[in-house]
């Protein structure tokens, strides 16, 4: 899968504050995410975020075109 930091994530399951969009900061072997309504920033392991991904929303930009 194919996700790059400045993608926003809509999860499956929402975090604790009832959000379910995060921001991806850091891609790897593991992600960091931030939730987009409290700020919190979770490491989580690849293959656990990659099963629990709902829809990847990727700003285009012109350069990518």
């Amino acid at each position: 899968m194919d996700v790059r930091p400045g993608d926003v994530l809509q999860m499956k399951k929402p975090h604790p504050c009832g959000c379910n969009t995060f921001l991806v900061l850091r891609s790897g072997m593991d992600f960091k995410i931030r939730c987009q309504k409290c700020g919190h920033e979770i490491m989580v392991p690849r293959l656990k975020c990659e099963k629990n991904i709902k829809k990847i929303v990727r700003e285009t930009s012109q350069d990518e075109l």
